[in-house]
């Protein structure tokens, strides 16, 4: 119908505190709950908005425009998809933080689609599914040890037990990447000679140096040794704007106005003159302002779940779905689906690990089942999927610093939502699923319904 998800939200919100009113809830209760939600959003503003100015200051300092610089030299549009997959994969495995390397490497892959004419939609597809995928499975991630703990069950049986989901997806993706750039899927990409008017454009506007990939340097360096994000985001936005006063001979006016309002190639003294028409396009982006619609959308979801959380709608809705459940495969189905519809309905990641560990723990036991089951399900339809949610704090992220929508991207992010079809073959058909000691004595069968 093409109806905006905010005001959507704000009448999901509506309802929610109608329901809470009705079950004897006062007004400062149910405030007191959205508030309470909200607080919990403030980071995730905070770290927006940081995005914005880090995305105009590199865009100041050149950085940004020399990754895409090379990567113009040296990736042809056959490959970009693939390029954008691996590239963002070794960063957030090597990192723990999908968040990071979408921001980072990410946002350079997307400049390198846009020189090459590559559908935007599939290269932002292919980065949010390298970036979760580190964030799956690397031991740095938070997701990953929060899932392990939860479960009951140590890290690196988590990690190894993941694997089985989580390989077959990698290898689906990197297929499908591979055909579509070899196929017209994605449209018509840019000439050669296109290509090389657009690295001219950018030689005559920046002076490229090696020092200009420092800001990004810095980031991943945090990223690693788990510095506090926003400190981090603020230091490599000072320092690329230092670099674009120095490198650039850009004022240092012009570098506040590129971290506030988004960078405009006629700061330039040149201008747009003698440049082709997708530089702009590609350069003018960025700042702190460009994130406004983006926190308006992070308070209307988290007002959402504020108010459906104080109403117990969730735990009603699970408690009766536990009551229907008698084989490994429909365990498997049902965890699959209480975790999404937690992690829509609260935007909360951590939220959407918890809740369903706690609530379906005791039935994979009953099962005779290892809890390591339970934390590689909880993260197929958690941690990759909360990305491909428009409302939810990652998939804003995403949709934003990729510059597009998170329906768009959706179809191409293969990696996040295949793991979910792999666990459902496997809890039906009893393939890559862990028994505890005792039950693996017993029949299958047996198994399944003591």
């Amino acid at each position: 119908m093409g109806l905006r998800i905010e005001p959507l939200l704000l009448c999901s919100a509506a309802v929610a505190a109608g329901i809470a009113w009705w079950q004897g809830y006062c007004w400062e209760d149910i405030i007191n709950s959205v508030v309470d939600k909200l607080a919990k959003a403030m980071p995730v503003i905070m770290i927006l908005i940081c995005v914005g100015g880090l995305i105009g200051s590199w865009m100041f300092s050149g950085t940004i425009p020399y990754m895409v610089y090379w990567g113009l030299k040296l990736i042809s549009p056959e490959y970009i998809l693939i390029a954008a997959f691996f590239l963002t994969s070794v960063v957030s495995v090597c990192t723990g933080t999908s968040w990071g390397s979408a921001g980072t490497v990410g946002v350079a892959l997307m400049g390198v689609a846009a020189g090459l004419d590559v559908s935007l939609a599939a290269a932002a597809g292919a980065v949010v599914s390298g970036a979760y995928f580190g964030d799956k499975i690397s031991p740095l991630s938070d997701s990953t040890n929060f899932a392990a703990i939860v479960a009951d069950t140590t890290l690196f049986e988590h990690i190894q037990h993941l694997l089985w989901t989580t390989l077959p997806s990698f290898l689906l993706a990197a297929v499908v990447y591979l055909i579509a750039g070899h196929s017209n899927m994605l449209g018509e990409v840019a000439t050669p000679q296109r290509v090389t008017d657009i690295i001219h454009s950018l030689e005559s506007l920046y002076h490229f140096n090696i020092v200009l990939i420092l800001p990004p340097v810095i980031v991943l360096w945090g990223a690693i040794r788990k510095k506090p994000v926003i400190p981090l985001m603020l230091s490599a936005c000072v320092l690329a704007l230092f670099l674009g006063v120095i490198m650039q001979g850009l004022s240092i006016k012009q570098g506040l106005d590129a971290f506030i309002d988004g960078f405009d190639i006629a700061m330039f003294p040149q201008g747009a003159e003698g440049v082709v028409a997708d530089v702009p396009r590609l350069l003018n982006r960025g700042g702190m302002f460009s994130m406004m619609g983006t926190i308006l959308l992070v308070f209307c979801a988290f007002s959402f779940a504020g108010a459906l959380t104080l109403t117990g709608a969730l735990t009603i809705i699970i408690n009766r779905l536990l009551t229907i459940i008698h084989s490994v495969g429909q365990l498997i189905a049902a965890t699959i689906g209480t975790t999404i519809l937690v992690t829509g309905a609260t935007s909360d990641g951590k939220l959407a690990l918890l809740v369903p560990a706690e609530l379906f723990k005791d039935a994979y036991r009953r099962m005779g089942l290892d809890t390591k089951n339970l934390s590689r399900t909880i993260e197929d339809a958690g941690t990759v999927i909360e990305p491909l949610l428009p409302w939810t704090s990652a998939g804003v992220y995403m949709a934003t610093t990729l510059g597009v929508s998170t329906l768009d991207l959706l179809p191409w992010a293969i990696q996040c939502y295949a793991a979910i079809f792999f666990a459902l073959i496997y809890g039906f058909s009893g393939i890559g699923i862990a028994r505890t000691a005792s039950a693996s004595e017993k029949s299958p069968q047996s198994s399944v319904t003591e």
